[in-house]
């Protein structure tokens, strides 16, 4: 079964001028957090360099988040169990511990659905707003732009 999921940037990184940014993912039920996060790399286009962690709590800064950190824990536990988890709660995606690029985790409302022969999945179903660039072109800054201060 697909689980569509919204994934919807809050902030972080080179996003200076927080321009919402989120898309739409059809994933499957079973496929685990690592997994997600790989198909979330895909959508945005980072390089996955950096270290990840998925939580859940009532807001990103919770003392009392559960963390899914991007050790063994992300190999085994499912997108269904995180989500099970997550009732009543958010649930959050962390990447790059440094630039801090968060985004929301949202399940559809629709149910699990099976997927379609002939298309592959994890798949990108829809996107809004501008894409998040993890690594700005720094050479189309001219001089002025620069404080020599």
């Amino acid at each position: 079964m697909l689980t569509p999921l919204t994934i919807r940037l809050l902030g972080g990184g080179y996003n200076q001028s927080l321009s919402p940014w989120e898309c739409v993912l059809e994933i499957a039920t079973d496929a685990t957090l690592a997994e997600l996060h790989d198909a979330i790399q895909q959508a945005t286009g980072f390089e996955n360099d950096h270290l990840y962690m998925f939580m859940i709590a009532r807001t990103p800064n919770s003392r009392r988040a559960r963390q899914f950190d991007c050790d063994e824990e992300t190999y085994t536990t499912t997108i269904a169990e995180m989500l099970a988890q997550a009732k009543g709660l958010k649930a959050f995606y962390l990447f790059d511990f440094g630039d801090s690029w968060l985004f929301q985790v949202v399940p559809s409302r629709k149910k699990p659905h099976p997927p379609v022969a002939g298309v592959s999945y994890p798949r990108l179903v829809s996107e809004s707003g501008k894409k998040p660039i993890q690594y700005p072109d720094w050479d189309q800054w001219d001089d002025e732009d620069i404080d020599d201060a």
